[in-house]
């Protein structure tokens, strides 16, 4: 048992453990209020690290600060120092990645698919509206609600572009750019977005591969087939531009939202422009709003103290099938 799993949060009554991660334990919880929230608690170790406790940091300040139904709520936390956590919207189901292991092929009924999507990609356009790069667009940050409605989370590696940051990314999802080491941007997050239409609509990953090598190889060399053949259901503007959306030249990428149109037609819904508020969370306002309190500190453009770069581009740590094996495929090779 380590240090996280037996501290106390002021204002919550801890219960069982959700998920245990490299940097922090989430527990759920119970507010003041009787609500359930997920709290996520750095370990011992995270807040030991500068590195680590700085993106933990940053994780805090833009989920409290970002305001987005697609993306996931943020009530209370506190970014640095022995107390710090983060409090937010609880989803019973877990992550989506979670969600397709439970499901025979994990594959999604198409709508079912198209709507994950569509929120994703709304999520999407809203951050690049306010000049932030997620950089981990991925299942494992996807939470999906009880009526099928996403939500994108894992802010720790979002940065706002004016400010620079550390590329990080997944390599199942990253960009050939990002494997060239260039800068990640809106439309490496569209890339990114891209994988994932493949993976919710035709069943598996347009790019595979046994290490990281491989993998990089995939990225930067092959092309998927269209994913009308994959799946028929899948209309072909869209299937375009799923194809666009993972254009090995970043400037050949569609916009968040222009994909997030396509998928709203091929729901048989008509895409409104979306008005975006303004990300600013003030104190009082969000003192009023949730009745809790936090002491992360906003503001209108970014974090409101010094951001670290995030965590440099590491792959994932096993394919799902190699998990427990003593070999790490992944690990860069010199």
């Amino acid at each position: 048992m380590t240090e996280s799993d037996t501290r106390t949060i002021p204002g919550y009554t801890l219960s069982r453990t959700l998920g245990r991660g490299n940097t922090s334990l989430v527990r759920l919880a119970v507010d003041r209020e009787g609500e359930q929230v997920a709290l996520k608690i750095p370990h011992e170790e995270t807040l030991g690290n500068q590195e680590a406790a700085e993106r933990f940091g940053n994780e805090v300040r833009l989920t409290l600060q970002f305001r987005h139904p697609h993306v996931v709520r943020g009530y209370a936390g506190t970014a640095f120092g022995p107390g710090a956590f983060l409090a937010i919207r609880y989803y019973p189901d877990g992550a989506l990645n979670e969600q397709l292991a439970r499901i025979p092929g994990r594959t999604l009924p198409i709508k079912g698919g198209l709507r994950i999507l569509a929120d994703l990609a709304s999520a999407l356009a809203y951050l690049h509206h306010l000049g932030a790069v997620h950089q981990d667009l991925k299942t494992h940050n996807v939470y999906v609600d009880g009526q099928g409605r996403a939500a994108l989370g894992d802010l720790g590696n979002t940065y706002f572009v004016a400010q620079g940051g550390q590329v990080s990314g997944s390599p199942y999802y990253m960009a050939p750019e990002i494997y060239h080491g260039e800068s990640s941007s809106a439309a490496s997050d569209v890339y990114s977005l891209g994988i994932l239409m493949y993976e919710l609509l035709s069943g598996d990953r347009p790019y595979q591969g046994n290490s990281y090598e491989e993998l990089m190889v995939s990225h930067m060399t092959r092309f998927p087939a269209p994913l009308t053949h994959l799946n028929p259901a899948v209309s072909r503007p869209l299937s375009r531009l799923a194809e666009q959306a993972l254009a090995k030249r970043p400037g050949e990428r569609p916009r968040a939202d222009a994909i997030r149109r396509a998928l709203l037609t091929d729901l048989g819904e008509t895409p409104h422009d979306e008005v975006y508020e303004d990300s600013r969370v003030s104190q009082a306002t969000q003192d009023k709003e949730t009745g809790r309190t936090t002491t992360a500190l906003m503001g209108r453009h970014g974090p409101s103290q010094p951001r670290s770069a995030p965590a440099e581009a590491k792959p994932e740590a096993q394919p799902e099938a190699q998990r427990g094996a003593g070999w790490n495929p992944f690990k860069r090779r010199k």
